[in-house]
């Protein structure tokens, strides 16, 4: 990995790292469906981040399962947080009716 893809690596991991834990925080104070999909969201995204960080290095390899010349573990990552953000705003939009 060249130096400036190390840099954007450990900013993208500590940010993660802050929105994750402060959405584990929210976690335990709210049963709203909408916020805990908002939280899902964030942690699988940050899961998601390292995960991509540890294949790129190579300290893990993806499934043996191949997508379009993708892991199915990294599509997994890639549309699961979505999915949760989306359940959210929809879970919030069917409120404001």
């Amino acid at each position: 990995m060249v130096q400036s893809e190390i840099t954007l690596y450990a900013v993208k991991l500590l940010l993660g790292a802050v929105a994750a834990f402060l959405a584990i925080l929210l976690w335990s104070r709210t049963r709203d469906a909408a916020w805990m999909s908002l939280v899902a969201g964030a942690v699988t995204g940050y899961a998601g981040l390292v995960y991509e960080m540890l294949e790129k290095i190579g300290i893990i390899t993806g499934v043996g399962i191949t997508l379009w010349g993708l892991s199915l573990s990294t599509w997994l990552f890639a549309i699961v947080p979505g999915i949760f953000i989306i359940i959210a705003f929809a879970i919030l939009l069917s409120r404001s009716k």
